[in-house]
């Protein structure tokens, strides 16, 4: 520790806050909740670990997953590593097929991973995840749950449908 700490003192600012911006890349994920709207209007939801943010997938779910079929077959996934363009077949958990869904589930034997069920106030208000999108059977709902909440994503294909 010690070691680190006259390295850092010989360091300017700058370059000790660029050195915590790329361990940050290294380790950080952007965390989300996908989930779809019931009946009853509670939400069905899963965790997703990584690229939570909408340029990636709310871009993704907005394209690939605009139908209720496509959704509830994302759902039967539980709960996901990476969002993928295809649901994709069992891989390997360490070796991803590029733009295929990775599933703790499915891909890396988890237990206890399936779709949770809770209501939409709590969803978009909970802090351990930076974005939920919930999809209602027409559109795709974007919250971040940190900042200004209520971004609205529109499922383009149902739109023009």
């Amino acid at each position: 520790m010690e070691s680190i700490r006259k390295y850092f003192s010989s360091q300017s600012k700058d370059c000790i806050f660029n050195y915590i911006k790329k361990l940050k890349l290294k380790i950080m994920a952007t965390r989300s909740y996908i989930g779809v709207k019931n009946p009853d209007q509670t939400v069905s939801y899963i965790y997703c670990h990584f690229d939570g943010y909408p340029e990636h997938n709310g871009a993704i779910l907005i394209e690939y997953y605009a139908s209720m079929e496509r959704v509830n077959e994302l759902m039967k996934l539980g709960d996901l590593s990476i969002l993928g363009k295809f649901i994709g077949e069992k891989q390997d958990f360490n070796n991803r097929i590029p733009d295929c869904c990775l599933a703790y589930g499915r891909d890396r034997g988890e237990t206890g991973v399936g779709a949770a069920n809770g209501t939409y106030n709590d969803l978009i208000n909970d802090h351990d995840v930076d974005y939920v999108y919930i999809f209602d059977g027409e559109f795709w709902e974007c919250h971040r749950t940190y900042g200004p909440t209520g971004v609205e994503l529109y499922n383009l294909a149902s739109a023009e449908a």
